[in-house]
């Protein structure tokens, strides 16, 4: 059982203590030490207790030093927790339009802390007292006003939010109320002008807020008055501008007005005034006049919208043009007519802008400047921060915005002004040697005239005893003998504690081998058996005092037994890095490799890299098909959880050369290049050779350039590049070689261009002919990038007729043309030239292509054919002959034969064109028994000659309308007898001549023609076959008739008949289908 404490006063102090804590907990703000006052009031607890002290004396001072701490660590610790508030929802801005039937506004608050957060709230900087006004009521933190009015609740509101940890202010909001009245009921005065000149007509908008809209009404409602470059509303003032009036302008005026504010929208319209306009014979023209203006200083915040008006009188009406004076006309700019508009201003936007009023008789212009600026923006905001008592701290925040905006600082919702340890400056906050006082909500506020932006932050400074809870010092501590140990102390404590050590029960110093750092952190070097111990960490500050203990354990240390030893391996060789150690037993081994002190990735180099697995004291490593990548400083590392060993060797790695570095040009000719470049790694193998590459940038794929000399030795650092187009863009990289293979290529080196030279290459498909009468019609395909040589490219165009000597030349300017014509009235249709063509450029002139042979441009033939005639095929068809024409003025392309019925007229005429030079023509789909008149006319590319004369033709009546009948037919062993009823044409019909059949064996034979002038037929019917069908027509000289078509199985035997199958097809199939039965029947018998 403990022993009571007897001591002299001990109970008066505890009771000086307990009155202390008594008041302490019964003031409003928390023990976390945010007000003010409380620091007072923790004084005035010290000062009672050390009263109590000072009147008894009975304690010694160690022990008064013990009773202060105990009670500083219970004010402290035991009213710690939560956060002060942090807004999650602030007052927006709000327009109310006047007269609304919502009733109430909500202007939204919300914050989270812990403990919760009371609300309380500003208007225009002056607290609202809720409780004696009924027009407010606190829901939540939101504030809602019933049935608002400007004349009480328009203003600037402020949110203050608050709880035990401390008081911030939410952002302002504004709140403003909407309103639109009514026009004056007077009537407005008329206005007179003259037929020409421009008129105003003044709007004078009732009273009114936010902006408004505008129209105006023509003599009545709803006839609104249409704008357009000759009239205009001005949306600043409503006003109605005119820039040149006309009779028709005669009317009635009213200026409508509209507000959109939110969910509601007013319109009201001004009493009508007259605008005479007085009749003007010839209206006078007159240069034009800006009426309308822009402010001469347009002020607007960043992401708002801009809108520029200019609008002129004149006579024409003048046109309006806009541009910026300082730079071109940013192009989110919205141009319609006399409005200059952007959406969302930016600073692009800012500057000086013009606009110009332009007719015939002369200009006008205006000027005006777009300020813009911004509103305060974060750049740097305070956080959440935590701090020791006694230590020093600096908060920065930092704001943009135009203009620049002033910093100021708030504690507790409180202005803060530099103090003994404060420092305030502009965005920079420092405190000097931390106290609990400090502690409490801070705000950076940033502003200037178009708003203010806050950010918030807690302080908490902390003064707490040294606590290892969270971090003692390791239980189990071990360590490697010869080695060395460290050993962290890092309690929480504030302020930073004092640090000591012991080893058991000594006092531990700083020695050789035993060192205690500054942060408390225990060395132990070169350790041996002897060290093992309890080890104590002490920590002490003017809180109190706390210990951590550990026991250190001294292992066997651990060697390296074989190392690993340098490798020389060729590029796609394997090789085997030995590493073997020695530990102690009771702890586990693991080896890791590192190249260039990069650790290796077993798992991404899998295809590469293996290690030994067999045995934990083996930790080779075998490196599979080596790689120039993998060449390197190797660092094997055998380690346990108390130290480590390592050992390291070099793997050189023999492969092809790298890259070529610097690749440029010293020396650009027309066709060559003097290409220098620096040599490369050559990976331990000797450079043997270099290989130039060269593209053109449209190119994609890389080709072997001509070098002089064509092999380039391994210890070249430049060559001639020979073989170029001049005037060409290229690319060149270089790639070196060695007996272990090619290299990568080098980076391109820039875009190179040869010089200009005259062309070295012809223009070809040369070709002409056609065109106008009397021209020559040139063509040619141009000469394409690669083969200009120079700028200022075109053609030279040599020519003559084929019967002249003299040759003609002309310029065609220009790297697309591809066409000339030359007209002279002396060159006939059809006439021969000697065409060559060159290309030139400013350095000179190129060959001439080979001569080609163009004619100039054809005529119509003049010469019409003869001898035309035509025979009747049948109905509905037609022969055409006729002799050809020998002379066309050009290339006889065809023939064209124009027919048309007697009794129509020639334009009426169907035209067929012959195919190729042939002199005869086939005319179908005529109508039976009709006579035709036709022509024939030879054509070319100029056009269709003259007509031949008129032929005419007749053709036959229709061919027979009914298909023969009654057929019937009689089967033998290798024949068919075949027989049927005559057709007898009708009147309108063509006399019946004979008859065709199509004769089929089974389905997949082709078809056989019979003609016969009887009605009767033999056909063959070979061995095996056992299907026939039969198509049967009557013909004559108008063509053939309708078939009859019968099928016939060959093994029926019998004679069947069938009645005009063609006409009757359902008795056709009902025959077939008894012929069938029958054959069936047969077969069954048998």
């Amino acid at each position: 059982m403990a022993k009571k404490l007897h001591h002299p006063g001990f109970g008066a102090i505890l009771e000086s203590i307990r009155l202390s804590l008594i008041n302490l907990l019964s003031l409003p703000c928390s023990i976390s030490f945010k007000s003010p006052s409380l620091s007072c009031v923790l004084c005035l607890c010290i000062h009672h207790f050390l009263l109590s002290l000072h009147r008894h004396a009975m304690l010694p001072p160690s022990s008064a030093f013990l009773f202060i701490s105990a009670f500083l660590s219970f004010s402290v610790m035991g009213f710690t927790g939560g956060y002060g508030p942090v807004f999650e929802e602030q007052p927006q801005n709000t327009l109310f339009p006047e007269g609304s039937t919502e009733g109430q506004v909500t202007l939204s608050c919300r914050a989270r802390a812990i403990p919760s957060a009371t609300y309380r709230w500003k208007l225009n900087g002056t607290e609202l007292n809720l409780a004696n006004n009924s027009s407010y009521q606190l829901v939540g933190g939101n504030l809602v006003i019933s049935n608002p009015t400007q004349s009480k609740h328009a203003g600037t509101y402020q949110c203050v939010a608050s709880n035990a940890r401390g008081i911030v202010f939410s952002s302002e909001a504004l709140l403003r109320f909407g309103y639109l009245n009514e026009f004056p009921s007077e009537e407005r005065d008329p206005v007179k002008v003259t037929e020409g000149w421009g008129v105003m007509l003044p709007c004078n908008p009732p009273q009114h807020y936010p902006g408004l809209s505008y129209r105006w009404l023509l003599n009545e409602f709803p006839s609104f008055l249409t704008t357009d470059s000759r009239c205009f509303v001005s949306q600043v003032t409503g006003n109605l501008y005119i820039a040149r009036t006309e009779a028709q302008d005669d009317g009635e005026y009213s200026c409508l007005t509209t507000s959109h504010i939110s969910f509601t929208t007013k319109s009201v319209y001004s009493t009508f005034s007259k605008l005479t306009v007085t009749p003007e014979a010839d209206p006078r023209l007159y240069a034009p006049s800006i009426k309308v203006r822009f402010p001469a200083e347009t002020y607007t915040v960043t992401g708002q919208a801009v809108t520029l008006e200019c609008f002129a009188f004149g006579n024409p009406v003048p046109s309006i043009q806009w541009r910026k004076i300082d730079g071109p006309l940013p192009p989110r700019w919205l141009v319609t007519d006399s409005v200059l508009h952007v959406p969302s201003v930016s600073f692009e936007e800012d500057g000086t802008y013009e606009c110009v009023a332009v007719n015939t008789k002369g200009r006008d212009t205006y000027k005006g400047q777009v300020i813009v600026q911004a509103q305060p923006e974060w750049l740097q905001v305070i956080a959440d921060t935590e701090a020791k008592i006694g230590s020093d701290l600096m908060w920065s925040c930092a704001a943009s915005g135009k203009p620049r905006p002033t910093i100021r600082w708030l504690l507790n919702g409180k202005p803060l002004t530099s103090q003994s340890r404060i420092d305030v400056s502009n965005g920079q906050l420092k405190f000097t040697n931390l106290s609990l006082q400090d502690s409490g909500m801070y705000q950076c506020v940033a502003g200037n005239k178009h708003g203010a932006i806050y950010t918030s932050a807690e302080l908490t400074v902390q003064a707490l005893a040294p606590d290892f809870r969270m971090s003692p010092v390791r239980r189990m501590i071990p360590a490697a003998r010869g080695g060395e140990v460290i050993i962290p102390c890092n309690p929480r404590a504030a302020p930073t504690p004092v640090i000591m050590w012991s080893k058991g029960t000594e006092l531990l110093h700083n020695s050789s081998r035993v060192t205690v750092t500054a942060n408390g952190t225990l060395i132990l070097k070169n350790l041996s058996r002897s060290d093992e111990g309890k080890y104590t960490c002490f920590a002490e500050n003017f809180m109190g005092k706390s210990n951590s203990t550990g026991i250190l354990s001294v292992r066997e240390a651990t060697k390296i037994t074989l190392a690993p030893s340098g490798s020389d391996i060729n590029q796609g060789e394997n090789v085997t890095l030995q590493c073997h150690a020695s530990h102690d037993p009771s702890m586990d081994l693991t080896f890791t490799w590192e190249v260039d002190g990069v650790p290796i990735n077993f798992e991404k180099e899998e295809e590469h890299y293996h290690r030994a697995t067999a045995d934990e004291a083996v930790g080779d490593l075998h490196i599979l098909n080596a790689q120039l990548r993998h060449a390197g400083k190797y660092s094997c590392t055998a380690q346990t959880v108390v130290d480590q060993a390592s050992a390291s060797a070099s793997l050189l790695i023999r492969g092809p050369p790298g890259p070529p570095g610097g690749v440029g040009v010293t020396e650009v000719g027309e066709t060559s290049i003097q290409l220098s470049w620096s040599r490369g790694f050559s990976n331990h193998s000797p450079i043997s050779r270099y290989m130039i590459q060269v593209k053109e940038p449209q190119g994609d794929l890389w080709r072997t350039a001509r070098t002089d000399p064509a092999n380039i030795e391994g210890n070249a650092e430049s060559v001639l590049v020979v073989g170029l187009n001049p005037w060409t863009d290229y690319l060149f990289r270089v790639i070196a070689s060695n007996i272990l293979g090619v290299g990568e290529p080098s980076t391109p080196s820039a875009l190179i261009r040869t010089k200009e030279a005259a062309p070295n290459v012809a223009p070809s498909g040369v070709s002409g002919g056609g065109g106008a009468p009397n021209e020559l019609t040139i063509n040619w395909t141009p000469i394409g990038r690669q083969y200009q040589n120079g700028d200022g490219f075109g053609y030279i165009i040599g020519f003559k007729r084929k019967d002249e000597d003299t040759w003609q030349n002309v310029k065609v300017p220009g790297v697309l043309s591809q066409h000339y014509v030359y007209r002279n009235e002396s060159i006939v249709a059809f006439t021969p030239f000697d065409v060559m063509i060159k290309g030139y450029n400013k350095k000179g002139e190129g060959p001439y292509s080979l001569e080609t042979t163009v004619y100039s441009a054809e005529e119509e033939p003049n010469v019409s054919p003869s001898e035309v005639k035509a025979t009747v095929i049948s109905s509905s068809e037609v022969e055409v002959v006729w002799s050809p024409v020998q002379t066309v003025n050009g290339v006889l392309l065809g023939y064209e034969i124009r027919y048309w019925k007697a009794g129509d007229k020639e334009a009426a005429a169907d035209r067929v064109r012959s195919v190729g030079l042939d002199t005869v023509a086939r005319l179908s789909s005529l109508r039976p028994d009709t006579t035709y008149h036709l022509t024939v006319r030879a054509y070319n590319r100029a056009g269709t000659g003259p007509a031949s004369p008129t032929a005419n033709v007749t053709t036959t009546k229709a061919p027979p309308s009914r298909a023969p009948g009654s057929i019937s037919w009689t089967i033998a062993r290798s024949s068919l007898n075949i027989k049927w009823n005559p057709v007898m044409a009708l009147k309108n019909e063509s006399s019946v001549t004979g008859y065709k059949m199509l004769y089929r064996l089974d389905s997949q034979s082709s078809p056989t023609l019979y003609v016969t002038s009887k009605t009767r037929m033999e056909l063959p019917l070979p061995e095996g076959s056992s299907h026939v069908t039969i198509q049967l027509r009557a013909t004559g000289k108008g063509g053939d008739g309708v078939a009859s078509e019968v099928h016939i199985p060959t093994d029926s035997g019998t004679s069947m008949m069938v009645e005009n199958a063609a006409s009757y097809p359902a008795i056709q199939t009902l025959m077939v289908n008894l012929a069938f039965v029958m054959v069936m029947s047969r077969y069954l018998e048998v």
